[in-house]
């Protein structure tokens, strides 16, 4: 089970930390814009060919330290079929260094439609009997408020492929609340969707007693995390919210078991922009160097995790 691949590498690496690469062009240094710029002009091309590169010193400083990375695909979708290009060779790279791969993308749809979704995100198309893997990611995220019937084609090709899911629970933006938390019978929405999500992931439960169905929790909401922990035994948690968004160690513990397991913590402008921060400018010495600020991030967070989990 891809869940047990994931938990293994946290094992190793002894660092619940997903680096989430999100990047914005402000975030790249100039040495990598400006030779793209240069050559393709002020084009969705170039921001694609700066993101990839970007992510590239990213990964190589991160990659045996962490256990996993999550692109977000709407970083990448802004600039239309290149930045797509761009997301599709990062996932690929990222995999090659020994990384797992999360693909943020949050889609949902009725059933022939999650179909597709899934045939392209986890699963494979055959052309004329020549069967490929359009996206190489691991786990995806996805959105469960259309019910059973959008997810179901997904956990088809989990068994299929190995591969893993991350459904949306309890999300760490502010204004979530207005429909997670509403009522149903004196339960709320992100309680019943956690006992779903909980459901959904009994076929595909490894040898840790996870299953390849995670949840996303948010840091940001402590007691709602408590409370998806008890209803979620044995589902793993993507945990968003950390350091940017206001999220702090304390808040997540909640998330994990005694044995330090349960779920894996994001962070994304907080490590890959690590290198406009003045806290680590003393990490490089010129801008070639600068994930090695993204690396120091990556062991601060560690570090900051494990004091409290």
């Amino acid at each position: 089970m891809i869940i047990d691949k994931l938990i293994e590498k946290i094992k190793e690496t002894g660092n619940p930390t997903v680096v989430g690469l999100d990047p914005r062009l402000n975030y790249i240094p100039e040495f990598i814009t400006k030779k793209y710029f240069a050559k393709y002009g002020n084009t969705p091309k170039a921001v694609a060919k700066a993101m990839y590169k970007f992510n590239k010193h990213i990964i190589d400083a991160i990659c045996d330290i962490v256990p996993a990375v999550k692109p977000q695909i709407a970083m990448y979708e802004r600039y239309g079929i290149e930045g797509l290009k761009a997301y599709e060779k990062t996932c690929r790279y990222a995999k090659k260094k020994g990384l797992i791969v999360i693909g943020d993308i949050k889609r949902s749809d009725i059933a022939s439609t999650a179909e597709a979704y899934s045939d392209g995100h986890i699963g494979r198309v055959d052309i004329n009997g020549e069967v490929y893997e359009s996206f190489c990611q691991d786990f995806i995220t996805l959105n469960p408020y259309l019910g059973s019937d959008s997810i179901t084609p997904f956990l088809k090709d989990c068994l299929e492929y190995e591969k893993g899911l991350f459904v949306l629970a309890k999300t760490s933006n502010p204004n979530s609340g207005e429909i997670q938390d509403l009522l149903v019978d004196g339960t709320p929405i992100y309680e019943k969707v956690g006992a779903l999500i909980e459901k959904w992931g009994e076929s595909t439960r490894g040898k840790y007693g996870f299953s390849s169905v995670g949840a996303v929790v948010g840091a940001t909401h402590p007691e709602q995390a408590k409370k998806l922990r008890e209803v979620m035994p044995h589902t793993f948690f993507l945990v968003p919210g950390y350091g940017a968004q206001g999220g702090k160690a304390e808040d997540l513990a909640v998330c994990f078991n005694s044995d330090g397991l349960g779920a894996i913590v994001n962070s994304s402008r907080g490590i890959i922009a690590a290198h406009l921060k003045d806290e680590y400018k003393s990490c490089f010495e010129n801008e070639v160097d600068f994930a090695l600020a993204a690396r120091q991030a990556c062991i601060d967070m560690k570090n900051d995790l494990r004091r409290c989990i």
